[in-house]
């Protein structure tokens, strides 16, 4: 009797779970094996509603031991540190792992080059930068708050801008509804002229005209020199702010280097539209890892990840079974940029765009959705 193949998936992230439920449906019998340093799903879309008090970190950070036990994978507590033999050996902190098959799923890390970067949060580094926020706001009596994200240059779709619009437009009404925004101001700053531009052509211009309507003041097209302690520095000036918001752009993990992996030129793991490795066989990556071919607009989020994984999983059991690799992912952008009472619908793929208005309905969808797509883990 032939041995079920034994799957190495690498990271505890969207892609990576998203993977697993993908590979069990289709292969009952596989070994998995998750190489993660921690058993739990960190839900970072909803730490935008930390600093409000709307979410808790315990409300975010599920524990994932259940959810192992389901579907019948081996969690190894470890990180990665390299790879050998074409990737049938994954090097770790806690031993090697072989495998038949490998997915490598362990997101990108924020590029923090630029000067004095360690004046600014971070937000999406995880609930301890939305927690730091949070308190951040609650001990300041006024000043100016700064938000603002940039790209990897080498890489136009590594970038993370939704999750800022969304702590702007947040913070303005959390500040209103505390009867505190008259003692603010809030200022966003982008390098592009047209932030946001990856959402689509329509969304630009709302996006700009909403802030227009609130009172936030802008700083566009002047490229970022660093930070100070109270200043953000471009070269269009400085920005003197009590609190500085950025989120820089995303290149490869660390260990990526520690490989001879194929590298994008902004640092990911280069892959072809079945989300393979090339020249790596029975390798495949999926979600922030990855450099995919597609339009330059592509989102690093968690939807984007699911659908990767979908055809990663049916590729890497067609190719353990000798069979064509067919399976593609639809390039797709949904999000719903969140302001804590209403939120803005932005639906983009290559034949359309779509910008709803700000509607009540779309903030409770966004919660609605969290429940759902963490239910599933919990």
């Amino acid at each position: 009797m032939t041995q079920p193949p034994s799957i190495c998936i690498l990271g505890a992230g969207f892609g990576a779970l998203s993977t697993v439920r993908a590979l069990r449906r289709l292969a009952p019998q596989a070994r998995i094996t998750l190489v993660a340093p921690r058993a739990e799903l960190h839900y970072l879309p909803g730490s935008i509603w930390i600093p409000s008090g709307l979410r808790r970190r315990e409300q975010l950070v599920v524990p994932l031991q259940g959810f192992f036990a389901r579907m019948g994978v081996q969690h190894m507590a470890a990180e990665v540190t390299g790879l050998q033999d074409g990737g049938r050996v994954v090097h770790t902190s806690a031993g090697d792992v072989a495998n038949d098959a490998l997915v490598i799923a362990t997101g990108g890390r924020f590029i923090k080059k630029l000067p004095g970067i360690e004046h600014a949060i971070v937000p999406c580094e995880g609930m301890a930068a939305a927690e730091q926020v949070r308190e951040r706001l609650r001990a300041m009596r006024g000043g100016t708050i700064a938000i603002g994200f940039a790209g990897n240059p080498n890489e136009p779709s590594a970038m993370r801008g939704g999750p800022m619009f969304e702590y702007l437009f947040g913070l303005d009404t959390l500040l209103r509804r505390e009867g505190r925004r008259g003692q603010f101001e809030l200022v966003f700053f982008n390098p592009s002229t047209e932030p946001g531009a990856r959402l689509g052509g329509k969304a630009v211009p709302r996006l700009l005209a909403l802030m227009a309507a609130r009172g936030i003041r802008t700083h566009l097209g002047h490229k970022l020199r660093g930070f100070e302690p109270q200043q953000v520095l471009t070269e269009g000036g400085a920005i003197a702010a009590d609190l500085i918001l950025f989120m820089p752009g995303m290149t490869g993990n660390a260990w990526f280097d520690q490989t001879t992996l194929p590298r994008s030129p902004g640092g990911l793991i280069q892959a072809d539209a079945q989300c393979r490795v090339p020249g790596w066989e029975h390798c495949y990556v999926v979600g922030d890892s990855g450099s995919f071919p597609g339009p330059d607009w592509m989102p690093k989020q968690a939807h984007m990840a699911d659908l990767q994984a979908a055809a990663a999983a049916q590729n890497l059991l067609a190719g353990l079974r000798g069979a064509p690799q067919t399976a593609t992912f639809k390039v797709e952008l949904a999000c719903i940029i969140d302001a804590l009472n209403h939120g803005t619908l932005v639906w983009r793929t290559p034949e359309r765009n779509i910008v709803l208005p700000p509607l009540r309905l779309m903030h409770w969808a966004k919660r609605a959705f969290e429940w759902m797509y963490l239910r599933q883990y919990r």
